[in-house]
């Protein structure tokens, strides 16, 4: 048998070694210099058209963490591409459209710069209505190619609730597939709503680039931003068969509405608390893109794991009664305050293998019941120009408590029996009733 020579086979791991290395460094400088001549040209255009953008890539954003920011002074006299360059064939920014008259001129320009460019327009949901069921046509994303790299423009739009609205990619049949690398884009797989961003500006890679202020907390909200429209053609069709209440009364009522739900909304963001339309409000906003003026309350979820012990008094501060406490954390908490006539009911939901669930208690009884839901995701909606949250599995919830007839107005309704989803759970011992079973 042929001996092998050591000093040959450490000489051909040597060699491959080396090669592997010029491989990589080669690799490495081109997609550096595609990167760094694609972004440069990109943001040029921008300042000279005066785009009010800023860098909204998940990727490079992520990059911008206190110790990667310590490490650049370290590296500002090396070659280098340290945010930019994330490994990725697109960097995204985002536009604030309301800051910027459309101008093809624009496009014009990028083309003459070697761009090749992807225009991807919607309908307006801020002119839909339940008069009108579509809007104009909006520029929704920019894609602009080059070297085969892409650069995602998304735009935000100001909705009435004062937050930012971004809508969803839909490419149309005769839409090129091959020009973007689609599943890998940032934003675009839904419509999405994120707050205002208080905007710095930086050096990142020696390009000047605005970025938002928080930057965690921008990735946070992106990763909670799915937004779900008012199903406003549905809702018509709903209110031509049941005609809106317009009397006096009810009018009053859905302004009371709106009222409450804004100061709940801002008591709860202020305790850092999500919540939900749940119940018959959700129902409102799912079938009429309103709220159902016989109701007379508002409901609202709010998952256990969130609850904090100051929220009675956060929202007595706040100027609402407490009207009843029955349960207590561990078990079918449930909370209801007072605001003018109309009532607020916070249900807490309980999470329990692959269904959730809210307790519910009859006070004179003592007898438990719960309301069992399958798991859900929280989406962002809008409700009497507010930004709010909804279940995004909104059928399945709404049919769970309402059952199959959901569409069809039920006026009279009993809590114990009426509902889809309740189920008997058992009896407060009455030595607790006193702790466990307050009304006001």
């Amino acid at each position: 048998m042929l001996r092998v020579n050591r000093t040959v086979v450490l000489l051909l791991l040597i060699a491959c070694s080396s090669v592997f290395l010029l491989f990589q460094l080669y690799y490495y400088r081109k997609y550096v210099n595609k990167v760094s001549l694609t972004v440069k040209k990109f943001l040029a255009l921008a300042q000279r058209y005066r785009l009010p953008l800023f860098l909204a890539d998940t990727a490079a954003l992520k990059l911008l963490s206190q110790d990667a920011l310590r490490q650049r002074d370290r590296l500002v006299r090396e070659p280098h591409c340290s945010f930019l360059c994330t490994g990725r064939p697109i960097t995204s920014f985002a536009l604030h459209a309301n800051l910027w008259k459309y101008d093809p001129g624009f496009l014009l320009a990028a083309e003459q710069k070697g761009f090749q460019l992807l225009t991807l327009t919607g309908k307006d949901p801020r002119l839909a209505s339940l008069d009108t069921l579509s809007g104009e046509e909006i520029p929704l994303h920019f894609l602009l190619r080059l070297h085969d790299y892409i650069i995602q423009v998304v735009f935000l739009y100001e909705r009435s609730g004062n937050y930012m609205w971004f809508g969803a990619l839909r490419l149309r049949a005769d839409t090129d597939r091959s020009f973007a690398p689609f599943r890998q884009l940032d934003y675009g797989r839904h419509a999405g709503a994120l707050d205002r961003q208080e905007l710095v500006l930086t050096v990142l890679d020696g390009l000047d680039v605005r970025v938002p202020q928080n930057v965690s907390r921008f990735l946070y909200e992106l990763r909670h931003a799915r937004f779900l429209e008012c199903r406003y053609h549905d809702a018509r069709n709903f209110l031509q068969l049941y005609p809106e209440d317009s009397s006096p009364q009810s009018l009053d009522f859905r302004r009371k509405v709106k009222t409450l739900l804004h100061r709940v909304a801002q008591i709860l963001t202020k305790l850092d608390i999500p919540f939900w339309l749940s119940s018959g409000t959700c129902l409102g906003w799912f079938r009429q893109c309103s709220v159902i003026s016989y109701s007379r309350d508002v409901d609202i979820g709010i998952f256990i794991v969130d609850f904090r012990s100051d929220i009675i008094a956060a929202f007595r501060d706040a100027g609402l009664s407490l009207k009843h406490k029955f349960g207590k954390v561990e078990d079918s908490l449930e909370l209801s305050f007072l605001s003018e006539d109309v009532k607020l009911d916070i249900f807490f939901f309980y999470e329990d293998g692959d269904i959730v669930w809210n307790g519910g208690t009859q006070a004179k009884s003592g007898r438990k019941f719960k309301y069992v839901f399958p798991r859900f995701s929280l989406c962002w909606a809008e409700l009497l120009e507010l930004k709010v949250r909804v279940p995004c599995e909104t059928l399945d919830y709404v049919t769970a408590n309402y059952g199959a007839t959901w569409n069809i107005p039920v006026r009279s309704w009993d809590w114990k029996s009426s509902p889809s989803n309740v189920r008997e759970n058992g009896v407060w011992p009455p030595s607790e009733w006193a702790e466990l079973i307050q009304v006001y």
